[in-house]
């Protein structure tokens, strides 16, 4: 009776295995419909052990070992064509070698699946080894589909039964071995046997039977499995490659149009094709160009905008600050541009706009704060479903919320991005952390990352949409080198040479004398004095009187809410001009101290006729303040130009004084619309009392500081100095500070002491773009157009100027003030330091008291220590000075590089940076451009650790979703990084990097990172509401509550059961920022009648798939692809 082998109750693996391993057997012979090469582990062995022998084959005898003879090859659909075509089927030579090219690819394809095992590994570079000896033969059967199942096992020896067979349903693949439930039965009758042995044979020597061997090797030999180790250096740009891939192929799938082709640089043409490529992404509908200053960012952004022109036959819309609006309207003149320009500061009528495609959002860092503009341009965009451009060379100031709320213009809160804040979550202990801490957050989404201050979370998020290079990035990858000397250049089309010039630091020092109007100033009297300030302007609601403001009527109410929520905020930003403003010059101080001692007395004046008291100016943060404030306003917001240019400063310490110009004042604001206002009854009493001890300090100060003697003033007597002199007395020169009083000042005064050819630019001048031009026409497409008398040689300007406009037509700046911040020194120097400047060196001159830079170092130190000793004083967004004070002495000792860009292959783009190293390695070796594409995935190699390294294996995988995830685990299997950037960097290697052998459990930690790529893909943690006061927490509860009553005549069983999906699905999932902001504020209101509209309002969202956030189920049934991966292992060579 035949045995059965049915992988139930007997393994047909056992059987097989039997029959080959049987005393006499010498060679075998099997057809199968399919081979898995996997599936080879369950025989290897037993076949490396048959010796062969002789069979004949057509008119020869040939020594065979192992005759494997494959039959199915066709996919599904063309196997059912084939079956019911009509007239002959039988293959042609091309036919022939089409199937073999399919059934190669197919076997490189099953390598591809499941995860890579030691065991597998050595089996396929055995089975290789066998193919290549002949050892194994391998046959495909081309005539038609055969799907037959035959193991022959021949012992010539044995008389009775020189063949063994089975015959069934398993194929030689590892489920038809082991898994899933078939029916094999042996046969050991000899005249069957025979049979079985005679077809087999004219199968085999069928001529449309060809021999695949070869390209089964090739396959092996190509995978994962090779004997061969393969360089480092390949899985490091296989890495590049992939990472690449928009940037690759929007550098190949768009075309610039000709005037493009010849202004921009290869690496500003390379930025426009990319951010192209990101604005077509419907995942992401929008990028950012973050450029550093000087890389022409501006350009740029007109050539994508010409291509959605040509593409889409449609219109731009560019949103800029005010003062850019002209620059932008030269380039649409110049680029013939079908776009429109608008102020960020402009009301829009959005429900009678005209339709833009595209929107351009020019120093797009001024919208990170969420105000009225800032909401009004988001509406836009929602309501066009626009693609939104960002550009700006500071994507964040302080915060990464800056960030942030620049990509939530386009950027729905609830997208999922499929990354991760991984540090973060790591930092909470995990996903459950997360969850617990932040239950209503949805763990890939824009607001899971603004919980994260990690630097590295947010270079992961970046990847998606930033294109950003630095100037040592540009210089080292596009630049070329003067033979000449040295200097590295970029070349235009024309030939002309834009050489990168060195930042040249210089101080000037100016003396000062004990008692003189500098040393008052910066007395320890003085700071002993603006400490005593309590600012009471700024904290309004700690002077509301409690008894009155109880029965105070609803938008009474509402404003006194409103006071408490920018107070504390403004009282910092407030010290904090007081410190910068005396850093400017007495003259900006003085009147600091006027406007705020006249604005005291305008409250005091309210509150002593009993009048209401304006709230609407000083306790809510405008939403365009600047750290460094450029303002030419009175105390009231009207421009004040009327700089005095006398002698001297005198501002009057009379309190008398102040008050009677103060009913003036309020009767002057009692008119204007843009305040609100409170009745002075409800406030305390205190109130006055704190706003007449401030003006009292700050009288005492203006007394101490005295007149501001022009002519005395050593600091403008130096830079007067400067500009007469040898070395600058015939160059452009820009002036810098962070005040328009300052600058106006500056600017009079030195009318004043004969100098002409000047001019100023503050936020409050008309057109700065003119001016700008009449200053550095040659950069500004202005050549000619001015003769030299008529052009601008010094130029004084505030901050204003530090965005978006080209000055390089000077290479001489002057930092009159300093800021507290290095970054905005070096921001100003890139606004000479751009694409087309011709100096050599560019010099940065910066003032000093000659006494040393130790006192200013100390002063400043005192003050940040004072200031943020009270956190809630300052507020969150203020950083004074960096804490690193090493620069001013850098400055001080003019020591080179202090003021180049901070910048490092950190700062730059993933996509950028993996993008040049891969074309930097295939122009350096031409070959490698076919040969990386064509290394198969799942490859991998394994290098030394760098000094200090640890061993471990770095995973590159797809996930299912398509996002790119790097996971780097130390030999033990612990995380040590998932940022790109950081393992991009230590995977770096060279074309000489020698491959190492692997570390055992290379492939269980290539299985390990993938298994958490998977998880991290698909996780929802269930069960997890966050803590008992949000609304994810009370919504279930309210619900649950609901559903335990039962039915009831308006509560029928199935609105029950639907209730209990409802709830199932917020216990499992995220609610979706919109539901969860809505049902929010439903639970402010009780009732049943509340509690019914809720239930409603939670079943009805769910049934327009609008309540929670549930990943696509698909993921779960899709595999992530492993790319490659990449060992380090210790040098253990004494």
């Amino acid at each position: 009776m035949a045995r059965i082998y049915d992988n139930i109750e007997i393994k047909f693996e056992d059987g097989l295995n039997d029959i080959i391993s049987n005393v006499g057997v010498k060679r075998v012979d099997f057809c199968v419909g399919y081979f898995n090469l996997r599936g080879w582990t369950k025989v290897v062995h037993q076949v490396e052990h048959l010796e062969g022998d002789f069979v004949v084959e057509g008119s020869e005898s040939i020594h065979r070992t192992c005759r494997l003879l494959i039959g199915m090859y066709q996919p599904p659909a063309e196997l059912v064509k084939m079956l019911y075509a009509q007239g002959d089927n039988t293959p042609d030579a091309d036919m022939v070698q089409k199937v073999k090219r399919q059934i190669a690819q197919d076997f490189r394809h099953q390598l591809l699946i499941g995860i890579p095992t030691k065991q597998d590994e050595w089996a396929l570079r055995q089975l290789s080894a066998q193919l290549k000896s002949k050892k194994v033969v391998v046959k495909l059967s081309v005539r038609e589909p055969l799907h037959a199942k035959l193991y022959l096992a021949h012992r010539p020896e044995d008389r009775s039964n020189p063949i063994q067979a089975i015959m069934g349903s398993s194929n030689l693949t590892y489920s038809g071995l082991t898994k899933q439930g078939e029916l094999n039965a042996e046969f050991g009758d000899r005249d069957q046997a025979e049979k079985f042995n005679t077809w087999f044979n004219d199968r085999w020597n069928d001529r449309f039977c060809v021999d695949i061997t070869e390209e089964l090797v090739k396959a092996i030999d190509e995978s994962w499995a090779a004997e061969k180790l393969i360089p480092p250096y390949h899985i490091y740009l296989k890495i590049a490659y992939h990472l690449s891939e928009e940037a690759r192929n929007g550098i190949k799938e768009f075309t610039l149009p000709p005037i493009f082709q010849r202004e921009l640089f290869d690496f500003q043409q390379n930025a426009v094709k990319i951010v192209a490529r990101h604005l077509n992404n419907d995942r992401r509908r929008g990028a950012m160009i973050g450029d550093v200053v000087g890389l022409g960012k501006t350009i740029t952004a007109c050539a994508v905008a010409k291509i959605y022109e040509m593409t889409y036959a449609t219109s731009t819309l560019i949103i800029c600050p005010a003062n850019l609006q002209e620059m932008w309207r030269k380039y649409i003149r110049k680029y013939d541009l079908k776009a429109e320009v608008m102020s960020m500061s402009k009301v829009m009528d959005i429900d009678n706009m005209r339709y833009f495609r595209l929107i351009i959002v020019d120093e797009s860092h001024n919208l990170r704060n969420a105000g009225k503009r800032y909401n009004q341009i988001r509406q836009l965009i929602e309501r066009q479903s626009s693609r939104v451009l960002l550009l700006t060379a500071t994507p964040y100031n302080k915060h990464y919320s800056d960030l942030s709320n620049q990509l939530r213009l386009f950027i729905n809160d609830d997208q999922d991005l499929g990354v991760r804040p991984e540090r973060y979550i790591e930092s909470l202990g995990g996903e459950r952390g997360f969850m617990q801490r932040h239950g209503d957050v949805h763990i890939r989404t824009i607001r899971a990352f603004n919980q994260s201050e990690n630097v590295e979370d947010w270079s992961e998020l970046m990847k998606l949409f930033l294109v950003r290079r630095t100037r040592s990035f540009i210089r080292e990858n596009f630049a070329k080198t003067d033979e000449a000397n040295g200097r590295k250049y970029l070349e235009f089309s024309n030939g002309a040479r834009s050489y990168f010039p060195d930042r040249v630091p210089k101080s000037i020092k100016f003396k000062t004398e004990s008692g003189d109007q500098y040393t008052r100033l910066y007395s320890e009297e003085m700071i002993a004095l603006m400490e005593e300030l309590a600012l009471p302007r700024y904290g309004l609601s700690l002077y509301i009187s409690e008894k009155e403001a109880t029965d105070a009527p609803k938008h009474i109410s509402a404003l006194i809410e409103n006071l408490s929520r920018a107070g504390s905020r403004m009282m910092g930003f407030c010290k904090s001009t007081f410190f910068k403003r005396m850093d400017s010059s007495g003259f900006s101080f003085l009147l600091t101290l006027y406007r705020h001692v006249l604005r005291n007395c305008v409250y005091i004046y309210a509150l002593d006729n009993k009048l209401p008291v304006p709230i609407g100016d000083d306790n809510n943060l405008p939403e365009d303040y600047t750290e460094d404030e450029d303002t030419g306003t009175d105390i009231f917001g009207r421009h004040d130009s009327d700089t005095p240019v006398d002698a001297s400063l005198n501002i009057p310490t009379d309190m008398a004084v102040y008050m009677k110009k103060a009913g003036e004042y309020y009767n002057v604001i009692a008119s204007k619309s843009n305040l609100s206002w409170l009745d002075a009854r409800y406030f305390k009493r205190t109130l006055k009392q704190k706003l007449k001890k401030d003006c009292e300090t700050i009288l005492s100060m203006i007394a101490l500081c005295g007149k501001w003697e022009q002519k005395q003033d050593q600091k403008l007597n130096e830079l007067e100095s400067l500009l007469r002199g040898d070395a600058h007395c015939n160059d452009k020169v820009v002036v810098f500070t962070q005040f328009s009083d300052t600058a106006r000042y500056i600017y009079y005064q030195l009318r004043k002491r004969g100098f002409t050819n000047i001019d100023y630019a503050t936020g409050d001048r008309d057109n700065p773009t003119v001016i700008v031009e009449r200053f550095s026409p040659n950069s500004n497409d202005a050549t000619g157009k001015y003769t030299t008398e008529e052009q601008t040689r010094i130029l004084i300007a505030t901050d204003v100027l530090s965005e978006g406009h080209n000055l390089q037509d000077a290479h001489v700046i002057v930092n009159y003030d300093l800021p507290w911040a290095i970054i905005r020194l070096i921001q100003r120097a890139g606004r000479v330091d751009r694409i087309g400047q011709q100096a050599e060196n560019i010099y940065c001159y910066s003032f000093f008291p000659a006494d040393g830079i130790e006192e200013i170092i100390n002063l400043r130190s005192r003050l940040n220590d004072r200031i943020n000793a009270n956190a809630n004083i300052v507020g969150s967004d203020e950083v004074f000075f960096e804490g690193n004070e090493q620069n001013l002495r850098d400055m001080f000792n003019e020591k080179a590089g202090v003021l180049d860009d901070a910048d490092d292959d950190n700062d730059v783009d993933l996509a950028s940076q993996a993008f040049q190293i891969w074309s930097n390695a295939i122009k350096a070796d031409k070959k490698l451009k076919e040969i990386i594409p064509q290394m198969q995935n799942m490859v991998y190699s394994t290098r030394l650790a760098d000094e200090n390294g640890v061993e471990g294996v770095v995973t590159y995988a797809r996930t299912a979703n398509d996002f790119d995830v790097l996971t780097w685990l130390d030999k033990d299997g612990n995380i040590i990084s998932q940022s790109q950037q950081r393992i991009l960097q230590a995977l770096a290697c060279h074309p000489e990097t020698q491959a190492q052998q692997p570390l055992d459990n290379h492939h269980e930690l290539v299985g390990k990172a993938v298994g958490i790529i998977r998880e991290q893909a698909v996780s929802n943690i269930g069960g997890m509401l966050g803590n008992r006061f949000s609304t994810r927490y009370r919504i279930v509860q309210l619900l649950e509550q609901y559903y335990d009553q039962g039915e009831n005549l308006f509560f029928n069983a199935d609105r029950r059961e639907e209730l209990k999906y409802a709830i199932d699905d917020i216990y499992n999932y995220p609610l979706q920022e919109t539901s969860k902001f809505h049902l929010g504020r439903m639970l402010k209101q009780t009732g049943r009648q509340a509690d019914d509209d809720i239930v409603e309002y939670v079943l009805e969202l769910r049934r327009n798939n609008q309540l929670c956030i549930i990943a696509d189920e698909d993921i779960n049934d899709k595999e992530n692809q492993i790319i490659c991966s990449m060992g380090f292992v210790k040098n253990n060579m004494p």
